[in-house]
């Protein structure tokens, strides 16, 4: 399958289910990642994020804040390409005139 493929709905569960964490800190950049590019999840992304929800949840946070770049195994293009969707800010909501 290639890589560039979009997850189906039940892979698109099982990734969110598998993506719980500890720390509250961590599920809220989890959050807001699902919110804003769940739909649209690649294999490629997938692997990424599998990748990332394999660390302890420190090492992981440590990634989130920027304290800290993958490195060895870690350093991959679909990991790094996650953990930036992942560090952006959500968006600001629209303002009303």
């Amino acid at each position: 399958m290639a890589d560039d493929q979009l997850l189906d709905e039940r892979e698109r569960g099982v990734l969110r289910w598998r993506s719980r964490r500890g720390l509250v800190e961590n599920d809220l950049f989890i959050k807001q990642f699902f919110a804003a590019h769940g739909n649209g999840l690649t294999r490629a992304q997938a692997q990424g994020l599998v990748a990332l929800m394999d660390l302890a949840d420190n090492d992981l946070l440590d990634l989130l804040l920027r304290r800290k770049e993958p490195s060895g195994d870690l350093d991959t293009p679909q990991v790094r390409q996650v953990l930036e969707l992942m560090r952006r800010p959500p968006a600001a909501p629209a303002q009303l005139a």
